[in-house]
């Protein structure tokens, strides 16, 4: 069982550049990803959410890459339509003012895109070097999410305990449950026949109230969906989405039992059973 919140940051130092990478992790129904990444490697995005996706099933994960350039090689170009006009420009404005001096080549360098600058960037190579510390990164991301998820399931199965203990106890009064219907209606029949009960009619009337009242399925279906929900937890690193459902089923057999049931001993243990899975429910959101 993993959590959903978590954070790692990892960074490598190379030759040419610095690459940081941060996970962020909270909670959400589905998987969620954002990367942030330097606007001129945005054609890396995809790869990225892929690689993250691959690793992770379920929360909202924010990714910040940053890139730190130290020796890349500069391109410089010069932009001669844009010189052409600019030098043609001055050159009519001086004429105009009676002014002789003609534009010298500073001037026109110093326009505003005559001279064309750029990185030289091979969005490949730029990608081994994020990959390489986005797995570390992500690595330490799950550890993260592992160990907190440990002390999460560890709480969660402690309230399934309760449930169960909860369970054991109703089951004990599910005879006493069933006796009290048959000798209620009974005494119902006594009432109004006296001594000619018509013994058929009882067992009839009885049978009726037992399918309607009497708990045994639903503490045999209480009792798989927690077997189920113990072997889920065991068996599957990300079982957030199906404990959620079998928590509806719990919660379910919960309160048919509760409204079946007019113990106050079993009254009590349905509430506790409520408390306990409201606990569960709540530690769930957390869990990937």
């Amino acid at each position: 069982m993993k959590s959903m919140t978590g954070f790692a940051c990892r960074e490598k130092t190379g030759e040419e550049i610095t690459v940081s990478v941060e996970l962020r992790g909270v909670n959400s129904r589905f998987l969620e990803i954002y990367v942030n990444l330097p606007p001129r490697l945005q054609a890396l995005e995809t790869k990225a959410r892929e690689y993250i996706a691959s690793r992770f099933g379920r929360g909202k994960i924010e990714a910040d890459i940053r890139i730190k350039e130290h020796n890349a090689k500069i391109s410089v170009g010069i932009n001669e339509e844009a010189a052409r006009a600019y030098h043609e420009a001055i050159s009519r404005m001086a004429r105009s003012l009676g002014i002789k001096e003609k534009p010298n080549l500073s001037l026109v360098l110093g326009m505003e895109g005559v001279l064309e600058t750029g990185k030289s960037r091979d969005t490949e190579k730029y990608w081994k070097e994020i990959e390489e510390v986005l797995i570390g990164a992500a690595d330490v991301f799950e550890a993260e999410k592992t160990r907190e998820g440990k002390h999460t399931e560890a709480d969660i199965l402690s309230h399934i305990s309760l449930i169960e203990e909860s369970v054991k106890t109703i089951a004990a009064y599910a005879p006493q449950i069933e006796e009290s219907i048959k000798e209620n209606l009974r005494s119902r029949f006594a009432e109004l026949m006296g001594d000619k009960i018509d013994e058929n009619r009882v067992l009839a009337e009885t049978a009726v109230l037992l399918m309607k009242y009497t708990i045994s399925e639903e503490i045999s279906r209480l009792s798989s969906h927690l077997t189920e929900f113990r072997a889920e937890t065991g068996r599957n690193t990300s079982p957030g989405k199906k404990l959620d459902f079998l928590c509806q089923e719990i919660n379910r057999e919960i309160n048919t039992i509760g409204s079946k049931t007019p113990l106050l001993e079993v009254s009590r243990a349905v509430v506790e059973m409520k408390d306990a899975l409201e606990n569960v429910r709540e530690q769930l959101r957390n869990v990937e």
